[in-house]
């Protein structure tokens, strides 16, 4: 390679020489032209392998079946590969040029070299994005942070490509930098904290399948209640539901808490679990011709008469006194609203009746008896899912004075008289 660079370059001097022109005005002439003709060269080389590295990838790509050539193209992996060949050819070029000036040829040359590795370190960067955007496209590794670890191999080539840099420019031995840098370890772990805390964070996410892109979390440090839409080396991006971007560092995800829907998503049902409040008051024991009078309430009608009969028979064989309501066993307006809850949501077509499903009594409260409802949604998207819930407590509020029952509320003397002045 050095001797066919000499017969390109070392044409000319010998023959201005022949032409009985001095030793300085050869030299300088034979330099000028030698520049020209390197850089016309060097811009030949450029185009030729431009358009054969990009016809011959865009060619490839289109009969293909897979897609990471096409991303390669996407990516201008063959057009930064075309700046390096040409660039290559110069720094070999460079020292023949300009063997006899030693300082040019010396900065020329490391100025060459500098750019040749940012150049080799953008080709890599770009085959690595092809590689990310491929992956992402598979539905395995669609919701890994893949960017994480990207980020993590590009900083480590940065690195070496930095310390290849700084030995070429002030002309230090590899050995002697990295005593440098274990000498200032400290200083390096103080500038890039952040950068190791998010690596470790995002391998012990990825390890752990914590998080995953797509996700439905809640991090209520960081107000975010939406979908994981990237996950990086140093932030985790979640989109609100009404549509803003929380940024959140993702060695939080494994220092602080947060809540994943995930598994209620893949689950086959969404928690309901919601009680109104029933005042004591309302409560009471029902006498038989109010039973009769339930008893055209269809869901709960068979369950009277069948209750009705299991309480007469045991007051009847335990000699029990009826003359009180409180006396023996009876039933409360309370107990067969509770029945008839249940057999509601038992047909209600929106809840998934292989989960539980019930309709249950809480602790006693200063407000009232709280009659919650447990039970699961088979759609899990968040409009169906409040549409279900609303049209179960539409009916049971609308039912509850049918049982003679009243729901609590603050009474507006109450709230004006709370009001502050």
């Amino acid at each position: 390679m050095h001797h066919k660079l000499e017969l390109l370059y070392g044409w000319l001097y010998p023959l201005i020489r022949k032409l009985g022109f001095g030793d300085t005005f050869a030299s300088y002439t034979s330099l000028v032209v030698n520049m020209i003709e390197m850089v016309g060269v060097a811009f030949i080389i450029y185009w030729v392998f431009r358009f054969t590295l990009v016809t011959i990838l865009a060619v490839v790509a289109q009969r293909t079946k897979t897609n990471f050539d096409d991303l390669l193209v996407n990516n201008k992996t063959a057009k930064y590969i075309s700046y390096l060949i040409p660039f290559l050819f110069i720094y070999k070029s460079v020292p023949v040029i300009l063997e006899e000036y030693v300082y040019w040829e010396a900065f020329f040359g490391k100025v060459v070299g500098v750019y040749i590795v940012v150049l080799t370190l953008w080709i890599i960067r770009s085959i690595l994005k092809s590689i990310r955007d491929f992956l992402k496209e598979k539905p395995k590794y669609a919701d890994k942070p893949i960017d994480s670890f990207i980020q993590v191999i590009m900083i480590m080539l940065w690195v070496v490509g930095s310390g290849i840099i700084i030995s070429s420019i002030f002309e230090i031995s590899t050995n002697t930098l990295l005593g440098t840098l274990g000498a200032v370890s400290a200083f390096v772990i103080l500038i890039f904290r952040d950068t190791i805390l998010g690596f470790v964070a995002s391998v012990q996410v990825a390890t752990n399948d914590m998080v995953r892109i797509g996700d439905w979390i809640t991090f209520d440090k960081y107000g975010a209640d939406g979908d994981v839409i990237e996950i990086n080396l140093a932030t985790v991006k979640v989109r609100n539901f009404d549509h803003t971007t929380t940024t959140i560092p993702t060695y939080s995800l494994i220092s602080d808490s947060f809540r994943n829907w995930r598994g209620m998503l893949d689950s086959d049902g969404r928690r309901i679990k919601r009680s109104i409040l029933i005042k004591a008051k309302s409560i009471r024991f029902l006498e038989e011709h109010e039973l009769q009078k339930m008893k055209q309430i269809q869901l709960i009608s068979q369950y009277i008469d069948s209750r009705q009969q299991e309480i007469t028979k045991f007051n009847a064989a335990h000699q029990i006194d009826k003359s009180l309501l409180v006396n023996g066993r009876n039933m409360t307006n309370f107990g067969l609203f509770r029945k008839y809850i249940t057999g509601y949501l038992e047909q209600h077509p929106g809840l998934n009746k292989n989960m539980i499903l019930l309709c249950r009594q809480l602790q006693p409260t200063a407000q009232g008896i709280p009659l919650e409802i447990y039970a699961f949604s088979k759609d899990q998207r968040f409009e169906q899912y409040e549409y279900i819930m609303a049209d179960i407590f539409d009916h049971v509020m609308a039912s509850v004075p049918y049982f003679d029952l009243e729901i609590f509320e603050l009474s507006s003397t109450l709230v004006s008289d709370s009001t502050p002045n």
